[in-house]
Parts: structure tokens; sequence; C-alpha cells
């Protein structure tokens, strides 16, 4: 079994003697299961060291992303001080620190001027501005497995769009919310119906954490190259809300702690740069778990002890690329609904990758392709009576292209190995060039074509 975090506990949250539990006993052992892939995640290391390159790449990008993004702000007679009840909010646990940090950083945004930059200097700040959110994604999409990445226009359409509305919208709900809550309305309503003030009081109080946990969901929903069910988004957001809540409370503690000690006095000037780099580090990898929590939720096949690369063997690849030939054949004579990469994963109780991989191998090779719908779904390019079984392997085996060798010289041959790849070839070529995908799906020749609707 490959290396996961502990053999002892992956056995019994993992053993067939589960399905014979209660129901309730049943669900606490499968959210076990979550919980164990997602600390096993973070004790492989690799969420943490991306944590850490998020935590220097926004010291680099926070101030000019802010500032492109509040610029859109004063367009619409709001002024960058609005920014600072949000920025408390998120440097709440870092105490009279946090404050300092707040006022230098609204003082930097206020001290650039967009306008006096030039047409080279805001497009470095875009840039700026842009890469922090790419590095998110690609962040994200490592995740999520995903291999593509957003075009470069739809980068700039995407990450434009939220760095000059999402504040708008941000504020827009801020100042609504507020309004509602303070209304006189609400006001003459208390006066005659005592509950009336006690539920405005618990909403003041539950909101905060309300607009934490619809800011996570929005990013677990919005960030990753990929559509996210709001099922998986929601749950995400509200695990992350609940440690970014908890463990706020704890390093706040600590910060109270260190500063009646003499940590301030070894670090001095330093202290609040640190505690600053500690905080975002614990909040990016706070991200980063929700992240995962979202991912093996839509994707439980995950939810694994072991073997969550998603790499498979040659002849996985090959068999899998068979089977979706087989599905995809009988549902188009059948006049059935072509399905998504995500139905294969439920059909054929595999990992997202490797359907994912298996579908581009076909797609470049020009035997299946993708409709317009989001997300796509996948239908034959090619009549299936005049495609082999081999079309189908070679697609398979030739995904990747040949490697290309860099050194002087033509690559050289080794004696023996190329009449053995001769035999090999005509040995497929012998048994699958005359069976067509149609005979393997169907096991008949005389069915006739049924014209694919999307109705069904």
């Amino acid at each position: 079994m490959e290396k996961t975090l502990n053999h002892f506990v992956a056995q019994r949250l993992w053993s067939p003697a589960v399905a014979d539990y209660s129901p309730l006993r049943q669900r606490a052992i499968h959210a076990l299961r979550y919980v164990y892939v997602v600390l096993d995640d973070l004790a492989k290391g690799e969420l943490t060291l991306r944590a850490m390159s998020l935590v220097y790449t926004t010291l680099l990008s926070l101030v000019p992303m802010l500032a492109v993004s509040f610029s859109v702000l004063k367009a619409f007679g709001m002024h960058n001080k609005q920014l600072e009840p949000i920025m408390l909010q998120f440097l709440a646990p870092m105490g009279e620190k946090g404050v300092e940090i707040t006022e230098k950083i609204i003082g930097f945004i206020d001290n650039v001027k967009i306008g006096v930059l030039g047409t080279f200097g805001i497009a470095l700040l875009f840039y700026t501005a842009l890469s922090l959110i790419q590095k998110i994604e690609a962040t994200f999409n490592y995740i999520w497995r995903l291999e593509q990445h957003r075009s470069i226009g739809r980068r700039f359409a995407d990450y434009g769009s939220v760095m000059l509305i999402g504040p708008l919208l941000v504020f827009s709900a801020i100042g609504l919310s507020a309004s509602v809550l303070s209304g006189g309305a609400v006001e003459e309503a208390s006066e005659y119906l005592p509950f009336v003030a006690q539920l405005v009081a618990v909403l003041t109080a539950v909101a905060p954490y309300v607009m934490i946990i619809a800011a996570f969901t929005f990013f677990y929903m919005f960030i990753p190259n990929t559509r996210v069910t709001f099922r998986a988004g929601a749950m995400a957001g509200l695990v992350s809300g609940v440690l970014f809540q908890s463990l706020g409370w704890g390093f706040g503690s600590v910060v109270v702690s260190a500063s009646d000690s003499g940590t301030y006095a070894i670090y001095s000037g330093f202290a609040i740069l640190i505690l600053f780099m500690m905080w975002m580090y614990i909040s990016w990898l706070i991200l980063l778990v929700g992240s995962s929590v979202a991912f093996y939720v839509q994707h439980p096949e995950y939810v694994v002890p072991s073997r969550r690369s998603g790499d498979m063997s040659i002849r996985q690849q090959e068999d899998l690329a068979l089977e979706i030939m087989a599905v995809l054949a009988q549902r188009y004579y059948e006049g059935r609904r072509p399905m998504t990469a995500s139905d294969y994963v439920l059909r054929l109780r595999v990992q997202i990758q490797g359907v994912a991989r298996v579908l581009r191998a076909l797609d470049r090779a020009g035997l299946v392709t993708e409709n317009h719908e989001d997300p796509p779904r996948y239908l034959p390019s090619a009549p299936l009576e005049a495609v082999s079984l081999r079309d189908v392997l070679d697609a398979v085996r030739n995904e990747g292209g040949d490697a290309v060798f860099g050194g002087a010289g033509r690559r050289r041959e080794v004696n023996g190995v190329a009449e053995i790849r001769r035999k090999i070839d005509g040995a497929v070529d012998a048994a699958l060039a005359d069976v067509s995908v149609k005979e393997m799906a169907l096991g008949t020749e005389d069915v006739s074509p049924v014209l694919i609707t999307n109705s069904k």
C-alpha cells in the first residue's frame, strides 16, 4: 500500500466491517474519512509549501491588488477608509498590531495615484495584481487535479471582474445589510415587538460569520477552472469559516501572551511583520484546506486511504478508453443523452483525473468531440462503425507524442527492440484492426444509428 498517514487508522476507517455498522455510526465513519484524507494531504507537505509560496506572493501583490480593486470604488463615491472595517475583521486576531497594519496598508493605497503612473506603470500594477490571483488559481487547480488552466483572455476577463466589480458588490452588501438592520422600520418594530430587537442583535452578531462563509464559498466555486457544485463550495465554506474563526481566536490568544512576554523585545520592530506573515500563512492554509474539502465532497471517489494522485498504468488507460468508447457507443445507438466526464466517473467508478486524461487523448485523436454545454458532453466525431479498437488503443498510447532527444546526432536504436515492436503491433492489428467500436459496444453489425437528442 502507498504510504499513508497511519495504516492502523486507515484500516479501521476503510474496513469492510463498516458496512455492518448502524446508519448513524456509518455517517460518522464517512465524516472521519474526509478528515483523514485532508490531514493526510497536509502531512505530505504540498499544501503547506504552496501556502508559504502564497504568503510571499501576497506580500508583493497585496497593495497593488487592493489599489486596483478599490480605485473603482472612488468612482462610486467611496473612500479607501471604508476598507478599514474589512481589514480590521481579517486582522482582528493580531489585536493592536492588526490596527497598525490596517492603517499602514490603507496609507499605502491612498498614496498610490494610478493616474500619474503612465501606461507602463498601470500595466505593471495590473500584472502584479493579476499574478496573485493567477497563482491562487494554479494552487486550486493542483488541489482539484486539473491540468488545463484558463486562457489568457479568460484570465483577464474573470480576474478583472473580480478586482473591479467584487469590491463594489461587497461594499454594497455591507451597506445594504447595515441600512436594513439599523433602519427606521426595524426601530419602530422593536418598540412594539421586543423579540425584534433580540433578533436584530443576533443577526448583527452572526453577520460577520455569514459573510466570511459566503466569501470562502465564492472563492471555492469561482477560482478552480472547473464547475464546482454549490454543495461542495458551501460545505467547504462552512468548514473554512469555522476554522478561520477558531484559529483566529487561538492566534489572538498567542499574540496577547506574546505581547506580555519578552517576544516583542527580541523581534523589536520586526515583530509586526513576523506576526502578519504568520497570520497570512494560517489564512492561506485554511483556504487551501477548504479547497481540499470541496474537492473531496464533489469527488468522493478520491476519499481513499492512498493512491489519490490519479495515476494510471498504460493498461488501465487502455481499458478505460475502451470502456468509455463502449458506453459512448451504446448511448449513441440508443439515442440517449451523451455523458460528461463526471458522468463517466460515476458510471465506471474511476477517478476524474484518469477520465479527463483519456477523454483528452480520444479528443486529440479525433474519435470524440465536446459539445457546447457547460460542463461539456462527449459525442463521437467519427462513424463508430469505421473506428477500430486499434484506433482507440493508439489514441491512448500516442498521447503526449514522441520524446525529443536534445543531444547531438540521431537517437540510436537498440538491436532487437524494433523487431519486437513490429511483432506486438502486428498481433494487435490482427486481433483488433477489423473490430469496430460499434461491434464491441453492441455485438452486432445490423444496428442502425439513432440521432442523438439532448432532451432525454
